[in-house]
């Protein structure tokens, strides 16, 4: 059994005890979650097609951690003009683990 839910803008396809990283949530460390927005359900081969939501299912998932991603440098410059620009960015993430999907 298998969904495909939006999760902080973003589409996964999670399972159950699967473990991902996702943009930032609002929660605290051990804390579960749900989310209700399941774009698309499998189960022992049948599908379910949202418009644009399944309606009634939900995938329920509990906050790991929150974490930094690693660094990406932005470096900036115009030939000659003596112009450098550089700069840093550490997306923040949180590691779910899915603890069930219901329909």
């Amino acid at each position: 059994m298998y969904a495909i839910v939006d999760i902080a803008g973003q589409q996964f396809k999670v399972a159950k005890d699967q473990q991902l990283f996702v943009h930032r949530l609002q929660g605290d460390e051990g804390a579960s979650i749900e989310f209700d927005n399941v774009l698309l359900a499998e189960d022992a081969g049948k599908f379910t097609i949202g418009t644009p939501a399944v309606n009634g299912a939900k995938v329920s998932a509990k906050i790991l951690s929150h974490l930094k991603g690693d660094k990406v440098i932005i470096f900036k410059k115009k030939r000659r003009k003596g112009y450098k620009k550089k700069n840093g960015h550490r997306q923040q993430f949180t590691k779910i683990e899915i603890t069930g999907i219901s329909l």
